[in-house]
């Protein structure tokens, strides 16, 4: 099959969950005999040509909050017409917007939805109403739809009575980094802090989580590592919510070693947000066995199996998750085991070869 993939800012993932999603995902599919073009955007992704198997290839956009993401899939759309692929796949609802036009030359379309990302706060009502529009697309134009949650198959089934095709995200499992030499210029040591792991946006639910931490009577710091996402005003807030208190680390976004170290060895990982498709960051907290406190929202609750990999609290409330945050460094070591029962679960749920056969079988559906 010859596959095009637009949506994602590129490969190799420097952030984004897309992003990771379609690195793992679509060189395994090379590896299984397809060709694949990811379409990537200039100044995301500096690879052009052969990557891991994949062909990356440059479409046009200007790197520019609203305008990026639209440009470079509706470029990206017309360049596929040019060209003879079997499935053009669109990641994400926005893009899924422009997933009617491969149909103009009878090309068959697959479009995954990760998030209903019309509910970001950092959107205002013109760049909210081109996202519905594109949720829209996303469930009457591609030949089919998938989704990453259970939760958004419920919300498809329900709104637009479209049945959609649950193909779950993954998890890498890499060996557990020993070294933590990179921690001690932050003043941290291994097993000694508290974790955020995100983009720096108000959906992520950060300031509840300074809120909530800073009354908190702990010697453990609190470590928010992720940047700005077009959202320097917020990121700026976060940094005059936490002056004061030497315990909050900001570090801006990590990547590498540096990402691998912060994420196996916190002593406790808190993910605070008030919207996720499905959170891959719980995923591979879990891949390190790392105890996790999440707000209950359905996806977060879905990636911890209602409690049983991991501690919930209710979302948005600052009071309860001091409570909980209070109540999970006092238990570390149940939140641990309810870690580790969550890898071995993951290992088998979530594995992304699974993932690369399901996505080749619905493929090879659609073309049938």
């Amino acid at each position: 099959m010859r596959i095009a993939v637009l949506g994602t800012k590129g490969i190799p993932a420097q952030f984004g969950g897309i992003e990771r999603h379609c690195e793992e995902l679509y060189p395994r599919l090379a590896e299984r005999g397809h060709e694949v073009t990811i379409f990537v955007r200039g100044w995301y992704s500096p690879v052009r040509g052969p990557y891991r198997g994949v062909n990356l290839r440059l479409a046009p956009t200007l790197n520019r909050k609203g305008l990026d993401a639209f440009l470079h899939t509706a470029a990206g759309s017309v360049l596929t017409l040019g060209e003879s692929f079997d499935i053009v796949h669109y990641h994400g609802i926005g893009p899924s917007l422009f997933s009617f036009m491969p149909e103009l030359r009878r090309t068959k379309t697959v479009a995954t939805v990760h998030a209903l990302d019309w509910q970001r706060a950092k959107w205002g009502r013109g760049a909210q109403a081109v996202l519905r529009a594109g949720e829209w697309a996303a469930a009457h134009f591609p030949d089919r739809t998938i989704v990453v949650s259970q939760e958004l198959k419920r919300y498809f089934r329900a709104k637009y009575h479209r049945e959609t095709t649950f193909i779950p995200n993954g998890v890498t499992f890499a060996p557990r980094p020993r070294a933590s030499a990179l921690l001690k210029p932050l003043g941290i040591g291994r097993g000694k802090y508290i974790l955020f792991l995100g983009r720096l946006v108000p959906e992520k639910g950060c300031h509840d989580l300074i809120r909530a931490y800073k009354g908190l009577d702990t010697d453990l710091p609190l470590v928010v590592a992720g940047g700005s996402s077009h959202s320097d005003e917020y990121v700026q807030s976060l940094k005059t919510l936490a002056a004061g208190d030497g315990r909050i680390i900001f570090t801006g976004n990590v990547e590498g070693e540096l990402l691998r170290q912060l994420s196996a060895h916190a002593a406790l990982f808190v993910l605070p947000s008030l919207l996720e498709g499905f959170p891959i960051v719980i995923l591979e907290m879990l891949s390190y066995a790392v105890p996790i406190l999440a707000a209950d929202i359905g996806p977060s609750q879905e990636a911890l199996a209602g409690g049983e990999f991991g501690g919930l609290y209710r979302a948005g409330d600052v009071t309860d998750l001091k409570q909980e945050l209070g109540v999970a460094l006092a238990g570390l070591p149940e939140l641990k085991q309810k870690a580790e029962a969550g890898r071995k679960h993951i290992r088998k749920a979530n594995d992304w070869d699974e993932i690369a056969k399901q996505t080749e079988s619905l493929y090879e559906e659609v073309l049938r």
